[in-house]
């Protein structure tokens, strides 16, 4: 606690009180709004989102704006989701659609969370990425278009993949 104290000064005449220095103003603390997000629980049903790039810029944060839309990609070891284990669903950061299953999340040891299949194959469409040296699978969202991350053939049984995706671009809900 703190507390205020005068100083008093003496003058020939009186004593008078000199005002304390105030006590400091509190800062506010920082929060992180994360905009509400319609999760939708079934099966893609073929109704895309769209939207235009100065509209996803105000939905989405900085970071996640640079990995749905911009194919970026979060650091190894920094997402939010990498080591959750609660019972639940994964949907996209953009658009609230149901991507991946909790039972289908593994630990891969490479720094983003993965899963060996999505919640329904209509939910992720799959596209041949040649940005690198190298020929990967992109994971999209199949509403709204967001890169999630990519797909590779060493996974666990029973699919053998492994769904790289980045936590920037997901959104958990715990199971009741």
């Amino acid at each position: 606690m703190l507390a205020s104290f005068a100083i008093l000064t003496a003058t020939a005449d009186n004593l008078t009180a000199a005002p304390a220095d105030p006590a400091p103003t509190p800062k506010p603390a920082k929060v992180k709004t994360i905009r509400e997000l319609t999760f939708t629980e079934g099966e893609f049903d073929g109704q895309q989102v769209a939207k235009t790039e100065k509209e996803w810029k105000s939905l989405l944060t900085g970071d996640e704006y640079n990995v749905l839309r911009k194919e970026g990609t979060e650091a190894p070891d920094t997402g939010a989701l990498l080591n959750n284990k609660k019972a639940g669903t994964y949907h996209c950061a953009a658009c609230g659609l149901a991507l991946f299953a909790s039972v289908a999340k593994y630990n891969s040891h490479t720094g983003w969370p993965s899963f060996f299949q999505p919640i329904f194959k209509k939910n992720v469409v799959e596209k041949t990425d040649r940005s690198l040296d190298e020929v990967r699978i992109e994971v999209e969202c199949a509403r709204c278009g967001g890169h999630l991350g990519h797909v590779f053939d060493d996974g666990p049984k029973p699919t053998g993949l492994r769904y790289c995706i980045n936590s920037l671009s997901l959104r958990f809900k715990a199971a009741n």
